[in-house]
């Protein structure tokens, strides 16, 4: 898959084709099925940590911890296990539905106490939808995935000793290592598991403005969840419209004046109720130039970064929808820099009221 030209197609106006079919809710696994057994004292607790990031909240599969475009969930999870967890060492495939794995084979000779959790897709779910829009979205879709798990990680005390996005590989796209711990470690501003259990993509419309400490909070959440991989800012509306960002004390400053919003909602693929959210951050980068392992990175820490946003919009009250879809979304060259430098990548509308009708 040449991922450059699929980004490069994803940003241009043309619209997806029909749809087609989308397949299996989850990828058949082969191999034997196993429940995940609970964990004794100094084991890595599998069963949690997968409830509170993947695993399906209803039968149709649809429904869980980390969003995805279309709620079409493209990811698949592969577990390589190793000693001090509830499951005999090997390599094994998650069913999200079903909240159990199946038995791949034996771990391979070296494999560390804990888990490592690589995270594939199944391109076609994605596919079937947004035709030649996906592959942004399914990269997004796996950096959600690895917030979420990163994320269920904190809330239980367990500390994530390796996180892969370096963007070289096409499979696993991301792999993150949990390693077995006799006690646990949770850190003072980790989010709980009520926090996790809880958190949905709102639906539009969402209006009011956030509060200043809760967007500030936000912007700070994102920026440090990329790791330098893209530059945030966020667009509010009334009394003073405008692009705003955060300054090197941690307030926020003017990164433009004027209201963004309606063009923002024109680019990300017709959108119109997000000309009327309170806010909607906004990473932007991945020059036109960028090769696919920069995509890839760029991508999947922006989902990452987006996830743990919309935890931390949550937190603060505000609701939140992720936006991934943008189309000839050059914020570089709408303020007047070089065009193709710096494109959104990824979105998240918030407000401080939503829809009631229901959450997705």
């Amino acid at each position: 898959m040449d991922l450059v030209t699929a980004l490069a197609r994803a940003r241009t106006p043309e619209k997806p084709g029909p749809d087609t079919p989308a397949g299996a809710a989850v990828r058949p696994w082969p191999g034997p099925v196993f429940p995940l057994p609970e964990a004794r004292p100094g084991e890595l607790d599998l069963g949690r940590l997968l409830r509170l990031s993947l695993a399906a909240s209803n039968g149709t599969g649809r429904l869980r911890p980390a969003p995805s475009a279309g709620a079409l969930h493209p990811v698949d999870a592969r577990l390589v296990v190793g000693t001090g967890c509830p499951l005999p060492p090997g390599r094994y495939g998650y069913d999200p539905l079903g909240h159990r794995v199946h038995r791949l084979g034996p771990a391979p000779d070296g494999t560390p106490p804990g888990a490592t959790v690589e995270l594939s897709v199944t391109a076609q779910r994605t596919l079937s939808h947004y035709g030649h829009r996906a592959w942004p979205l399914i990269l997004l879709d796996t950096g959600h995935a690895a917030a979420a798990l990163w994320l269920a990680a904190r809330s239980l005390g367990v500390r994530p000793t390796a996180l892969d996005f370096d963007g070289l590989a096409e499979d696993p796209l991301a792999a993150l290592h949990f390693a077995p711990s006799e006690t646990a470690h949770r850190v003072a501003d980790a989010p709980t598991p009520r926090d996790l259990s809880t958190r949905r993509s709102a639906r539009p419309p969402l209006r009011g403005a956030p509060p200043q400490e809760a967007l500030r909070a936000v912007l700070a959440a994102a920026a440090e969840a990329s790791a330098g991989e893209l530059a945030w800012c966020a667009a509010v509306g009334e009394p003073q419209p405008a692009l705003v960002e955060s300054a090197p004390d941690g307030t926020l400053r003017r990164l433009a004046a004027g209201e963004a919003r309606p063009t923002l909602a024109a680019w990300a693929a017709g959108q119109a109720w997000i000309a009327d959210a309170g806010a909607v951050l906004l990473g932007y980068g991945c020059p036109t130039e960028a090769e696919a392992p920069q995509i890839r990175r760029v991508h999947l820490r922006a989902g990452f970064a987006v996830h743990v946003a919309h935890v931390t919009a949550g937190r603060h009250g505000l609701a939140g929808r992720p936006v991934g879809a943008w189309q000839q979304a050059d914020l570089g060259a709408a303020l007047g820099a070089a065009p193709g430098r710096d494109w959104i990548v990824h979105g998240l509308a918030l407000g401080t009221t939503h829809s009631e009708k229901g959450t997705s």
